[in-house]
């Protein structure tokens, strides 16, 4: 070896050494996952994980949070990275302030506390477009979670490269406290394509994390899909599950390997419209018992959820069920930072499972305590029409990304002629809720929720404005209808005299989600009322944290001193917002109201506890009254029986093709049991895959519960095995239980695949059955 060799490598080793000898100061150590268990420093090691969501916390309060989980017995925190909310403008990156994710894993380690990292690119989590950035959308023929579209890839490697120069340092081996990194998430769901999740993961290394554990989490219907080579398997599943039925196939498959349950879910999230979601703590902490019996590491999801700010809260397809602002996901946290009744169940089980020399430590006291103020009238208003930006113009509609627009309203306005009668408008894909105006009178609006599609004009003698103003909710954040772009997707009709017109030639006004906070508007303390901004200000000598109740509004969002409070909606089950104390100040505070509708009562008021109210809608029930399905002259293509064992069931029919399904339950495992139930349903193409439901919609189902929990009938094909429909527990009715679904379209099938539910509950479970197929809709006749 040469003499300049022999100088190169004693360097190297200086280098090395002192490299390692800086690590050994600051603590560095060691995580990796063993035989059998994870092990810190070659002993094995048991993850009790609490998910916190930083941008669902206010900064101010991010220490109590963590704090909190370490009193319930946690010794790590869990937490996804956004990519939407680091890089709102293409290759604009911003880790400041509330977005300052390396100050918030700090923290965790400041109070003794691992961090487990969930960088995405894609992390669902009930957030806008699952973390993926809108921006996204501007390229027509995007493709997702795939390593096939080179603006995707291109943009997952640069976001992971910032968030490993931000994080990377933060390893364990580094000294840091950040012991595992998850690669992509819950991807099973989505598909099976093995070389992505390999480039995902080699990215995630070339980002910095070459030395960090790496994992990735699936259900237990899922995991085998693909395969993901020294990269740690995890699982998901809900509360009351049955522990050792989660894990049967994982174990038989990864014989070696540690057992995790990488998101217990605590509780669930709430969705426009529909209830509001509970979990009873008894089914909830037997199977969090049960995993400590078996020395299972586990990741609490969530223990505290926090709240969407702004217009982060996401949505659920098929079909189209948008998030609310509320996080509290019914957590051991509360949405205020108060402990519930499942925080001290929980930290009282944990006790029992402390190493040697552990303690769990006191309850820190609350960092803001709650408040109520004094009502508050809104008389200042500006107008939607008052304040529209120059517009852009198109032939046809242009949805907002196309505008460079990622959240907020957006106006598309047109002449139309007159029609001499009355006529109907149909607009074919509204991106999420349109109102109607003719010369800036209000005629009705189109929910996508309820897919509604058309509405009746009134007759006019003169040509007339036409204003379309949509209004978006959350973007879909799980499954194939991420690919979701607001505004008018599609043609404008207009039906009018037997004659089909699709209009052309349209004005554009983009209205931004954070037009108000930009102080740009013209307000009037006047009376005028329709779709605009109201405001006002109030004064407060006593900061705290409260609640702002918007009773008697409609539909928008709110800012307070320029922070975005998020969406609110009167169908609920929310009908408050929570203001933390921290947008507050002594003195003078602005408060904006954003109302797409037409207000009278423009006064909203304060409390010390959030109002859960849901009014009821057509998108609830699936029952045509006093009718009920004719079978008399339609033969079954499947009949048969289930056993009581879970996993999927699978039955085959011969090969044809149908657009309306019918599955009559006959009776339950247990002969004494009136109600069904059902995880979820699958039709199987004749390539043996699963049809695609994202134009499924339920037609009718005998009875359903949509009053003391979510589940109803059209939860059969939302891809959420937690989630099931569940015939009323409040009024029962005998056997058969029936469910229709109308396809969407003419489709050629070979089987279906039933999931019973997947807790502990055997409640509904269905044995025998008969299937229907036909393609045309089903007769009813009268009870």
């Amino acid at each position: 070896m040469n003499l300049k060799k022999t100088v190169t490598l004693l360097l190297v080793n200086i280098f090395l050494c002192i490299q390692v000898s800086a690590q050994q100061a600051a603590g560095a150590q060691d995580f990796r996952a063993g035989k059998g268990h994870f092990e810190l420093n070659g002993k094995p090691f048991l993850i009790r994980a609490a998910e916190l969501h930083y941008p669902r916390i206010p900064k101010k309060y991010w220490e109590e949070r963590i704090q909190l989980c370490k009193a319930m017995g946690m010794n790590t925190i869990c937490i996804y990275i956004f990519w939407n909310l680091h890089e709102q403008k293409e290759n604009q990156y911003d880790f400041t302030g509330q977005n300052d994710v390396a100050e918030f894993v700090r923290l965790v380690q400041k109070n003794g506390m691992f961090c487990i990292v969930r960088p995405g690119p894609y992390v669902c989590a009930e957030w806008d477009m699952g973390g993926l950035p809108w921006w996204l959308l501007k390229k027509k023929d995007l493709q997702v979670r795939t390593g096939k579209d080179a603006v995707y890839m291109s943009g997952l490697k640069k976001y992971m490269k910032k968030v490993g120069e931000q994080l990377a340092p933060l390893q364990i081996q580094h000294g840091g406290n950040i012991i595992m990194v998850q690669v992509e998430n819950e991807y099973g769901t989505w598909g099976d394509d093995s070389q992505y999740m390999a480039a995902v993961r080699d990215v995630v290394r070339s980002s910095g994390f070459d030395k960090v554990q790496l994992f990735r989490c699936d259900w237990s219907s899922n995991f085998d899909r693909y395969q993901l080579p020294g990269v740690a398997g995890t699982l998901n599943f809900g509360a009351g599950s049955n522990i050792d039925e989660q894990f049967k196939k994982f174990r038989q498959v990864n014989p070696d390997a540690p057992l995790m349950c990488s998101e217990y879910w605590t509780g669930w999230f709430d969705q426009w419209g529909r209830p509001h979601e509970t979990r009873g703590v008894d089914t909830f902490i037997g199977s969090l018992k049960d995993m400590m019996d078996r020395g299972i590491s586990f990741s609490l999801y969530m223990a505290h959820g926090g709240t969407s700010f702004g217009q982060w809260a996401g949505a659920n397809a098929p079909p189209y069920a948008p998030t609310v602002t509320s996080y509290d996901y019914d957590a051991p946290i509360d949405e205020t930072g108060k402990p519930t009744d499942k925080f001290f169940a929980i930290r009282n089980l944990l006790k029992n499972y402390l190493n040697p020399g552990e303690s769990i430590p006191e309850i820190p006291k609350p960092v803001s305590e709650m408040v109520a103020f004094q009502d508050l009238n809104l008389k200042n208003f500006a107008s939607v029409f008052d304040n529209l930006p120059k517009p852009a113009t198109d032939e046809d509609p242009v949805t907002m990304e196309f505008l460079n627009q990622g959240w907020g309203s957006i106006l598309y306005r047109k002449t139309i002629p007159a029609t001499g009668k009355k006529s109907v408008l149909h607009i074919e894909d509204a991106h999420d809720y349109a109102l109607v105006f003719l010369d800036k009178k209000y005629i009705g609006k189109l929910d996508r929720r309820l897919n509604e599609k058309n509405i009746e004009l009134p007759s006019f003698s003169k040509p007339v404005q036409l204003d379309i103003l949509v209004e978006t909710t959350g973007r879909v954040n799980y499954g194939q209808a991420i690919i979701d772009r607001k505004g008018i997707n599609g043609n404008v009709i207009l039906e009018n005299n037997g004659k089909k017109d699709i209009l052309k030639n349209w004005k554009m006004y983009a209205l931004p989600v954070n037009l108000a906070a930009e102080n740009g508007l013209k307000y009037k303390n006047s009376q005028a009322s329709g779709p605009g901004w109201y405001q006002a200000h109030i004064n407060i000598n006593r900061i705290g944290d409260t609640f702002m109740n918007l009773t008697g509004w409609t539909k928008g969002m709110v800012w307070v001193n320029g922070h975005n409070l998020g969406h609110y909606w009167n169908i609920g089950p929310t009908q408050t917002l929570f203001l933390p104390g921290t947008f507050l100040k002594e003195g003078s505070n602005e408060i904006v109201v954003y109302d797409v509708m037409a207000k009278d009562n423009r006064t909203i008021s304060f409390t010390e506890k959030p109002v859960y109210e849901i009014i009821a809608d057509s998108s609830l029930l699936h029952n045509r009254g006093g009718e009920q399905p004719d079978f008399r002259n339609v033969q079954p293509v499947a009949t048969g029986s289930f056993t009581g064992e879970p996993g999927w069931k699978s039955t085959s029919v011969k090969p044809q093709n149908t657009r309306y399904i019918a599955l009559v339950a006959l009776n339950a495992q247990d002969s004494k049991d009136t109600s069904a139930s059902l995880a979820e349903l699958e039709v199987t193409g004749e390539d043996g895959k699963a049809v695609d439901p994202q134009k499924w919609k339920v037609v009718y189902a005998d009875s359903e519960e949509v009053i003391t929990a979510n589940n109803s009938a059209d939860k059969l094909f939302d891809h959420q095995e937690s989630v099931i429909w569940q015939t009323s527990l409040s009024k029962q009715t005998p056997y058969p239980h029936t469910v229709i679904i109308d396809l969407g379209e003419e489709v050629k099938i070979s089987g279906i695949r039933l999931l019973p539910r997947i807790d502990k509950s055997r409640k509904g479970m269905i044995r025998d059955f008969k299937f229907y197929i036909s393609r045309k809709p089903f007769t009813f006749s009268k009870k």
